[in-house]
C-alpha cells in the first residue's frame, strides 16, 4: 500500500460533479466550472490525465509527482496543470471518484447478497479486484488509539468504531474537508458499516472486526505488480487470507 498523507487545502477542494476545473487566475486558484463543452481533443487529453493519475497514485501513492502524471499520460506537464492548477486539486479529484466508486459497490453487495457474509465478501473482492482501495483518501486511513491513552480532546474528531478495549484502532479521520467531501466519506462509512453489521449480527465476523478494518483489507490487497496476470493472483490469494482472519471462529 502506497496511501501518503498530502496538503489539502479548502481553496482546492472540487465538490463532487462539478466537472472539469477551469484554468489558474494570477493568483493561482481556479476559475469555475467551463460553461461550454470541450473540444474534442481537451477532453480526450483530460480522460488521459485522469487515467493516468490513477494508475499512477495507485502505483506510488499521492505522493507521486505531477510530472510523473503527465509522462503517463503522454501530454505535456503544463496540460496538466492547465486543468488542475495544482496537484492538491488533481489528488481530490481522484481521491472523490474513488470514494464514490467504493461506495457504489458497497451498496451493489449490500442490495443484491442475501446471506450477510457473501455481502461483504463480494464487496472486499469487487473492490480490491478494482483497485480502488489503493485511491483511498490520504486522511482515510489512519492508526488511532484508545480514547485512554492520552489523547487529547481535539484528537476525537472520527466515528467512533467497535474495539477490543486496549487495542489500536485504524480510524477514518476527516481532517479539515468540506462538507462535500465528509458527505462522500459518510456516505461509504455509512454502507460499508451495514455490511459489517449484518455479518456480525449472524455470528459470520469476528466481533472485534471495525469498518476501517475493512477499508484497511480493502488498501492492502491490491499490490501493484508489472504483469497484470500476477497482480490478480497476488490480490486474489492475499485477500482470501484476509477474508480468514476477518471471519469468525467457533470456540
Amino acid at each position: 500500500m502506497h496511501i501518503q498523507d498530502t496538503h489539502w487545502s479548502s481553496a482546492s477542494a472540487v465538490a463532487p460533479g462539478a466537472g472539469p476545473v477551469g484554468a489558474a487566475t494570477g493568483d493561482g486558484r481556479a476559475e469555475g466550472p467551463r460553461t461550454t463543452p470541450l473540444r474534442v481533443d481537451a477532453q480526450r487529453n483530460l480522460e488521459h490525465v485522469l487515467r493516468a493519475a490513477r494508475e499512477v497514485f495507485g502505483e506510488l501513492g499521492y505522493g507521486a509527482p505531477m510530472e510523473d502524471v503527465a509522462r503517463r499520460a503522454r501530454v505535456g506537464v503544463g496540460t496538466v496543470y492547465r486543468r488542475f492548477p495544482s496537484k492538491d486539486v488533481l489528488v481530490r479529484r481522484i481521491a472523490e471518484e474513488e470514494t464514490s466508486r467504493l461506495t457504489d459497490q458497497a451498496r451493489a453487495a449490500l442490495g443484491q447478497e442475501d446471506e450477510p457474509w457473501s455481502a461483504l465478501s463480494r464487496f472486499l473482492r469487487t473492490s480490491v479486484a478494482s483497485g480502488a482501495g489503493r485511491l483511498l483518501p490520504p486522511q482515510v486511513l489512519q492508526v488511532g488509539v484508545p480514547a485512554d491513552a492520552g489523547l487529547g480532546a481535539g484528537d476525537a474528531r472520527v466515528p467512533q468504531q467497535r474495539i477490543q478495549p486496549g487495542t489500536a484502532e485504524l480510524r477514518l479521520v476527516p481532517e479539515e474537508q468540506t462538507v462535500a467531501d465528509d458527505a462522500g466519506a459518510a456516505a461509504l462509512l455509512d454502507v460499508v458499516g451495514q455490511l459489517v453489521e449484518r455479518a456480525r449480527a449472524a455470528g459470520e465476523l469476528r466481533p472485534d472486526v471495525s469498518v476501517s478494518d475493512v477499508l484497511l483489507v480493502i488498501a492492502t490487497a491490491a499490490p501493484s505488480l508489472p504483469d497484470a496476470a500476477q497482480q490478480a493472483a497476488a490480490s486474489s490469494r492475499l485477500l482470501d487470507i484476509l477474508l480468514e482472519g476477518l471471519r469468525s471462529r467457533p470456540v
